[in-house]
């Protein structure tokens, strides 16, 4: 039995939606037996799909090629997951650090990241005090 891949990653729950599997087949976040595919892809029981969803790459290993989405009470049926244990440490760093990757651009900053950037850009000057300075001379 065979299935094709874009509709797989949908149906075992990998992806939210189909449309969004297929963009990752398109852009090669998705490959089977190490070789990046197209959405069309017929996958088989028994391959290896390699999701790469930053900064983790997933690792399974198709049980049963369906297209009709299933419970997830039901996914061990349909794969089993072969991730290596240094992608999941990964994923633990990136936690761990607090470092939030966002392209430039893409949003406003969070309150916390902005008023870091305040305090860069215009530090405190609690030391100095500006009114001896500046006293009228006439």
């Amino acid at each position: 039995m065979e299935a094709r891949i874009d509709k797989w990653l949908w149906a075992a729950r990998i992806f939210k939606t189909r449309s969004i599997a297929a963009d990752a087949c398109k852009n090669g976040r998705v490959t089977i037996n190490n070789v990046n595919v197209k959405p069309s892809r017929p996958v088989k029981v028994g391959e290896v799909v390699a999701v790469r969803k930053p900064p983790v790459t997933y690792s399974f290993k198709v049980l049963k090629a369906i297209e009709m989405r299933v419970g997830a009470k039901l996914l061990p049926e349909i794969y089993e997951n072969v991730t290596t244990p240094d992608q999941y440490e990964l994923l633990e760093m990136n936690r761990i650090s607090g470092f939030v990757d966002r392209a430039r651009g893409t949003g406003r900053p969070t309150k916390k990241e902005r008023r870091s950037l305040d305090a860069f850009i215009e530090p405190t000057f609690d030391s100095f005090d500006f009114d001896d300075d500046w006293e009228d001379e006439e």
